[in-house]
């Protein structure tokens, strides 16, 4: 009997903290007003991030965590701050795309096996590509020459470019640089090892 009676009092304990426990483990969820409060700062001010959020939503005297700020607005798919507030390479490359040029070299095969050397160049705006020239022997004379026809074109079609991108390969001589400098374009290097191709 004592047995039993042991056995339902434990029973009776256990539903009624089964009974009395909270629907959803955790904190309690921020209240409306607070999210609204927050994405509106975050809409107004897009270069705050969640602590400088949190440190105006301190001086409101409104009592949030740092990382309650930062769950509303990750819940909300909002980037950090500084992604938020910057456009992306391809924004970047789009806007700028007229005053970009590219060139490199292609290697080809041709069908009787003999090696050619391609060098094109590429306008970003329009996405043309204009052959310079091949060769099976790249001389700094013959670069020289390829590259100084597109310059004359570019300039009796007053193109924007400002720019050229290219690689630091030894085929391209140093007066090369020049001479695109004296038509107002001037030389940007990719990375070491880089690609300009996709």
């Amino acid at each position: 009997m004592l047995l039993r009676l042991a056995y339902l009092t434990v029973t009776n304990a256990f539903r009624h903290v089964r009974t009395c426990r909270s629907k959803r483990p955790g904190r309690p969820p921020t209240v409306r007003p607070i999210r609204v409060l927050v994405l509106r700062l975050v809409r107004e001010n897009p270069g705050w991030g969640y602590r400088r959020v949190h440190g105006e939503l301190a001086t409101l005297g409104i009592k949030v965590a740092p990382s309650t700020v930062w769950e509303i607005l990750k819940g909300e798919g909002l980037d950090p701050a500084p992604q938020r507030a910057s456009a992306t390479w391809a924004d970047f490359l789009r806007s700028q795309a007229d005053a970009l040029l590219a060139c490199d070299f292609i290697e080809t095969v041709t069908l009787n096996g003999h090696r050619q050397d391609i060098l094109a160049v590429i306008e970003h705006a329009g996405r043309r590509v204009r052959v310079l020239g091949t060769t099976a022997h790249s001389t700094a004379g013959w670069v020289i020459q390829a590259i100084r026809n597109p310059v004359m074109d570019l300039e009796d079609a007053n193109c924007g470019a400002r720019f050229l991108i290219r690689d630091r390969d030894g085929k391209f001589p140093a007066l090369m640089d020049e001479i695109l400098a004296g038509a107002g374009i001037y030389t940007v290097f990719t990375g070491i090892r880089m690609s300009l191709g996709a």
